[in-house]
């Protein structure tokens, strides 16, 4: 047994965090998978994943760590937790590729925004986990790269090391012990997946509608000012398409979100015609797909 592996699964326990083991020095959960599951005891009624079997129970965390020197997973899901990883630059990159920690800068820059100030993580490979608290009744899922190059998050059906987990070159150590604090709206605007009849079916009203989409306007033209080179086009043309069901709805109009998008793109490095031409393609792939007229 690992008393600072212990304790590290115990201090995470008591913020409400759901841990589970994981191999030592791994990122790898050490409870079994699908094809091996013995259907018994937690799996009685059926395989439980690791996210399923994570508990905050201090004395299943001590019989499950007296075992080994198991590695701390956070299930991020049942801890109300959406974590935002910035990674390092990896060596198949190519010149100039920013890391995590300058695509979010770049991004709250864009947005108007500061860098949030919450609890935080260094990670084995020297990059970085943000913690938030999740907004109530949110179902946020992982991510990768939607905010920015070399940005992940995880949410539902994820997980993280917990500080204290060791890699074979580094371990997982707080550098900002304030308490997760909760989601940046905007933030959470852009992590929404994207479902455009249930999001209009919520709004009670035009006037609320319309202040979502100006809310998302705000936030997809700050990820395309933002988005780094090797995801620019990629970014446009998701926010494009995302902003693109507003405009059957009249919550915007087209030539606003073609202005607001080839400035942002440009702005990000793109040339105006590539600006133009995905943008034309994307919004009216959107329109085609999303031709329901909101009504009073």
């Amino acid at each position: 047994m690992s008393t600072g592996l212990l304790n590290a699964a115990l201090a995470a326990a008591e913020h409400g965090w759901h841990v589970f083991p994981l191999r030592p020095d791994t990122k790898r959960p050490a409870l079994h998978s699908k094809q091996s599951c013995p259907t018994t005891g937690a799996c009685a009624d059926g395989h439980r994943k690791p996210e399923e079997r994570a508990t905050t129970d201090p004395d299943r965390i001590r019989a499950a760590w007296s075992t080994g020197a198991f590695n701390v997973g956070i299930a991020t899901g049942p801890s109300g937790l959406v974590v935002i990883d910035l990674d390092t630059v990896k060596a198949k990159d190519p010149k100039g590729t920013p890391d995590g920690v300058t695509s979010l800068q770049a991004l709250c820059e864009r947005a108007g925004q500061p860098v949030p100030a919450t609890y935080r993580t260094r990670t084995a490979s020297g990059g970085h986990h943000l913690y938030f608290t999740a907004p109530p009744g949110a179902q946020l899922r992982n991510t990768a790269g939607k905010l920015g190059k070399h940005i992940d998050t995880r949410a539902h059906g994820g997980y993280v090391l917990a500080a204290g987990s060791t890699l074979p070159h580094g371990t997982y150590e707080v550098t900002d012990p304030t308490g997760p604090t909760p989601l940046p709206e905007w933030l959470h605007t852009l992590l929404t997946p994207r479902q455009p009849s249930r999001v209009l079916m919520a709004a009670p009203s035009p006037s609320r509608a319309s202040q979502y989409a100006s809310a998302a306007l705000r936030a997809e033209t700050a990820a395309v000012a933002g988005a780094g080179e090797g995801v620019r086009n990629w970014t446009l043309v998701r926010a494009a398409r995302a902003l693109g069901r507003f405009i059957p709805s009249g919550d915007l109009a087209r030539h606003e979100v073609e202005q607001a998008l080839n400035e942002a793109g440009m702005r990000a490095g793109l040339r105006e015609y590539e600006c133009r031409a995905a943008i034309t393609s994307a919004l009216n792939w959107s329109i085609a797909h999303n031709p329901t007229r909101r009504t009073a």
